[in-house]
């Protein structure tokens, strides 16, 4: 026979966070290592955001590591705030539309190959003199590769018009700081953006986690 569905639990948060696991797990282990930063003395903090680095001297010796625990610290814990806005803003409504797995793999190739992309650039810049030798050591921590690329990958998501004006946003937001003598850290950002918004097949054929049968069918 045919029931109505039964009702969602009146707990929209507890159910935003289950439907998008990933992002909160990722911004609760932030969370942690922010906290660490902010109580561990000056010079433990200061060996902590380096060894956990994905510059070009952690990249060479530790490329695994490196890659993976940059991804989990960020620069300043202040903004700890900020982040968790951004990621509650773009990476839970991807989690949530894509599913976790196709989330994940979106925001991880785009943290890599940023990463790896930037440094390489870098890298070029110190060989021919562009830049000073200590570049190699650079704190180079964060999320905003991953945020990047939830960012161009949401384009998909908006109706109409309205992709349009958000897609000439984004691409301002992360272009313009790049084109006006940018940072390594701009090129990898412009290199994540396009990284989500070349993920336009995995947006193919989604079945999202936003929305749910009105009727079930229950077997007697």
């Amino acid at each position: 026979m045919i029931e109505h569905a039964e009702p969602e639990p009146s707990r929209p948060i507890r159910s935003w966070i289950r439907s998008s696991p990933g992002t909160h797990i990722w911004l609760l282990i932030i969370a942690i290592t922010s906290v660490v930063v902010v109580i561990a003395p000056d010079r433990v903090d200061h060996v902590l955001l380096h060894r956990n680095s994905s510059n070009i001297h952690q990249l060479v010796k530790h490329p695994v590591r490196a890659l993976l625990s940059s991804a989990f610290w960020i620069a300043s814990p202040a903004s700890l705030a900020l982040y968790a806005l951004l990621f509650e803003l773009f990476h839970a409504p991807v989690e949530r539309w894509l599913g976790t797995l196709r989330w994940l793999l979106i925001v991880a190739t785009a943290h890599i190959v940023a990463t790896l992309v930037s440094q390489k650039v870098l890298m070029m810049a110190i060989q021919d003199h562009r830049a000073p030798r200590s570049m190699t050591h650079v704190v180079d921590i964060g999320v905003s590769y991953g945020l990047a690329a939830a960012v161009g990958v949401l384009t998909y998501r908006l109706p109409g018009p309205w992709k349009w004006l958000y897609l000439a946003g984004a691409v301002a937001f992360f272009g313009i700081p790049l084109v006006t003598g940018g940072t390594f850290t701009d090129l990898g950002h412009a290199i994540a953006l396009c990284v989500g918004l070349l993920a336009w097949p995995l947006t193919r054929h989604v079945v999202s986690r936003e929305t749910r049968p009105l009727f079930h069918v229950k077997h007697r």
